[in-house]
C-alpha cells in the first residue's frame, strides 16, 4: 500500500495507545484525511513518503472503522492507558449514570479492550433486564383511522379532512411495548451491532436481544433520546438503561465524509476524568457534613464589567455562602517537565476571581502525589495534586477523601 489511491484490505487495522507516541501507517490518502477530519486522532501525512502517515491517538478511547466505497476498510483501535474495568469505575461517577452501578455490578469478563468490554456489559445487563419479558406501558399516539378511538383532535380534522367525515384525526393512549425504556435498549443494541471488535459470541447474543425487542421503534440518529423515570415497575431496567445511554452518548461517529463511512465508538477520557473528580468529591464533601455547599461548573466573571467568563470544574463554599475552596481536574499525566504552566496560570485567575488564597488542580498521576506553588507578591498557594488511577478503586477513593478534608479545613480568605 505505497501509493495515495491504494485500497484497504478487508479487516485492516491499527493499534494505537492513548496519548502515546506517534505511529507511522501506510493508509490511503481519503482515510487518513477522514480520521484527521474527525478528530479521532492527530493524523498528519508524510510528506516524504507518500501513502504514509502520521497517527497519534490524544484522550479518545474506543474504536472506529472507516469504509471505502468499492471496498476495503481501515479499524482504528485507541486502547485506554488505565485497565478496562478502572474506566468502568470511573464511568459509574459521571452525572448521567452516577452511582448507577457500583464496582463489579457491570462485567467485563475476560475482555481486556474497551469495545468488547462494554459490549458484554450491555449484552448481560439487557439480558437481565428482559428475562422476565418486555416492560409495557402507555404511550401517546395521534394518529389518521377510519374508526373514532380515544378522542377527536378537531382542529386536525378540520385543517387536514375540509369537512370529510373519514378517516377521522385521533388521539388515544395505546398500551404497548414499544415505550421510552424499550426503544432506548434497542438503539443501543443495534448500535453496538455495528461498532468494529465485537467479539462474535457477544455479537451472537445481542442478535438475540434484538430479537426480542423486534416490535420497539429504534431511535434514530439525530432525534432526541426520549425520557424515562425510574419506578419501581421498571427498576429492573435501570442498570440496562445506564449502560444503553452509555453507548448512545459515546462520542460516535456515523458519516460519510467524502464518501467514506464511518462508523464508531470512543470515550473523551478528559471528560470521564473531570466528571468522576468531581462527583467523588461532591459526595465526599457531603458525606463529611460540614455544612458546605458544592456547585459543579460553576459560572463567575474574572473581570468587573463582567466581560470574561470563567466556569472552574468545582467551587465549595462555606456554611455563610461565601467561597472556600476551589478545583478543577485536568486528565494530564505529568511529564519530565511537570505539568503546563497554563495550568497554573488558570487556577491563579480563578483563586483572584473568588478572592481565594489556595486552589487545587487534580491530575491523573504524577511523579509526586502532590506539589504546592506560592506565587510571588500574591499571597496564593497553588496545589496539585495526582491521583492513582492504576491502584484499586478503594484506595483512588480514599486519596479524593484525603482531598476533600484538605479541602473543609482550608481557611476562606
Amino acid at each position: 500500500m505505497s501509493s495515495a489511491a491504494s485500497t484497504p484490505s478487508p479487516g485492516e487495522s491499527v493499534e494505537l495507545v492513548e496519548h502515546a507516541p506517534a505511529v507511522r501507517r501506510a493508509l490511503p490518502d481519503p482515510v487518513g484525511r477522514a480520521l484527521a477530519a474527525a478528530g479521532i486522532v492527530d493524523a498528519t501525512p508524510d510528506p516524504y513518503a507518500p501513502g504514509h502517515w502520521s497517527l497519534r491517538a490524544g484522550s479518545k478511547v474506543g474504536a472506529v472503522a472507516v469504509t471505502v466505497p468499492g471496498g476495503g476498510q481501515v479499524t482504528v483501535r485507541v486502547t485506554p492507558k488505565v485497565p478496562v474495568v478502572r474506566l468502568f469505575f470511573l464511568l459509574g461517577y459521571s452525572p448521567v449514570h452516577h452511582r448507577s452501578w457500583h464496582d463489579g455490578q457491570v462485567e467485563v469478563a475476560e475482555h481486556h479492550d474497551l469495545v468488547p468490554a462494554l459490549a458484554h456489559a450491555v449484552e448481560r445487563q439487557v439480558d437481565r433486564a428482559l428475562r422476565r419479558g418486555l416492560l409495557q406501558g402507555y404511550k401517546a399516539t395521534e394518529e389518521s383511522a377510519l374508526v373514532l378511538r380515544g378522542r377527536l383532535r378537531e382542529a386536525d380534522q378540520i385543517r387536514r379532512r375540509f369537512g370529510a367525515t373519514l378517516p377521522v384525526e385521533v388521539a388515544y393512549d395505546d398500551f404497548t411495548t414499544d415505550i421510552a425504556e424499550n426503544r432506548v435498549l434497542r438503539t443501543a443494541v443495534e448500535r453496538l451491532l455495528r461498532l468494529p471488535g465485537v467479539p462474535r459470541e457477544v455479537r451472537r447474543r445481542l442478535l438475540h436481544q434484538r430479537a426480542r425487542l423486534a416490535g420497539v421503534t429504534a431511535i434514530v440518529r439525530g432525534q432526541p433520546i426520549p425520557d424515562w423515570l425510574p419506578t419501581r415497575l421498571n427498576a429492573r431496567y435501570h442498570h440496562a438503561l445506564h449502560l444503553a445511554r452509555l453507548v448512545m452518548d459515546g462520542i460516535s461517529a456515523e458519516h460519510s465524509p467524502g464518501g467514506l463511512r464511518i462508523d464508531g465508538f470512543l470515550f473523551n477520557m478528559n471528560r470521564l476524568f473531570e466528571d468522576f473528580v468531581t462527583a467523588a468529591l461532591r459526595e465526599a464533601l457531603q458525606t463529611a457534613g460540614s455544612g458546605h455547599t458544592v456547585r459543579l461548573q460553576d459560572p463567575h466573571h474574572l473581570d468587573e464589567a463582567a466581560a470574561i467568563r470563567m466556569k472552574p470544574d468545582l467551587v465549595l463554599y462555606g456554611p455563610d455562602g461565601t467561597p472556600c475552596a476551589v478545583v478543577d481536574a485536568k486528565y494530564k499525566a505529568e511529564k519530565r517537565g511537570g505539568y503546563p504552566d497554563a495550568d497554573l496560570y488558570q487556577m491563579l485567575a480563578y483563586c483572584t476571581a473568588l478572592g481565594l488564597r489556595e486552589g487545587h488542580l487534580v491530575y491523573a498521576k504524577g511523579n509526586a502525589p502532590h506539589a504546592a506553588h506560592q506565587v510571588r507578591h500574591a499571597g496564593i498557594v497553588i496545589h496539585q495534586h495526582a491521583l492513582d488511577l492504576d491502584q484499586e478503586p478503594a484506595g483512588v477513593l480514599m486519596e479524593v477523601e484525603e482531598l476533600a478534608q484538605w479541602l473543609v479545613n482550608t481557611p476562606p480568605d
